[in-house]
């Protein structure tokens, strides 16, 4: 039986990641008190993931607006994350980090990990800023994702955390009515 994954503490780790141009250092430490999506790919200088990257990149003002940071992370080294977004159209357009898990250990923390191949899943993890997982998915390599959900994700995950005692139904966009459980909507939902 899988684990469960939700409210799972991030634990200690550092990996190296490419961004603005320099090689860095990403701890668990630096996702405190911040709003963070791991978004797990099988590997660079492939087919389906420069689709999502870029995806990602075309509204991610929308996410640094909601103050969540996102990491696009494979098991490649931060050197390959370079080669890539120097040579692809698509990956030039990608400003958030992008995350070297060459030594496996977030792809196997995150439960992404296909060993066989020394690559991730498909794997998508919205932490809150006490660095606990909210809400995640992961599904096979063939299968791109939408960066228009996961927005639609993290603002529901913030609202929820925010307002404690309210919940999002299906699809609600932000602004949206939201629901206040309680044993007088029981039966009229």
């Amino acid at each position: 039986m899988a684990e469960n994954l939700i409210g799972k503490k991030i634990e200690d780790f550092e990996v190296p990641y490419f961004h603005e141009g320099e090689f860095k250092k990403l701890e668990a430490k630096d996702l405190d008190g911040k709003w963070s999506v791991f978004f797990f790919y099988p590997g660079d200088f492939t087919f389906v993931c420069p689709t999502e990257l870029e995806d990602i990149a075309n509204i991610y003002d929308q996410f640094k607006e909601k103050s969540c940071e996102v990491y696009g992370i494979s098991t490649d080294s931060e050197f390959v994350h370079k080669a890539w977004k120097d040579k692809s159209e698509a990956i030039s357009k990608v400003e958030y980090p992008l995350v070297s898990d060459r030594n496996l250990e977030l792809s196997k923390f995150f439960g992404v990990l296909m060993e066989n191949e020394g690559q991730s899943l498909r794997g998508t993890f919205i932490i809150n800023p006490n660095r606990e997982i909210v809400t995640y998915e992961v599904h096979q390599p063939g299968v791109g994702r939408s960066a228009k959900e996961l927005i639609r994700k993290v603002k529901a995950c913030q609202f929820v955390h925010e307002h404690g005692d309210k919940v999002c139904p299906a699809s609600w966009e932000e602004g949206d009515e939201t629901l206040t459980p309680g044993i007088d909507l029981v039966g009229e939902i």
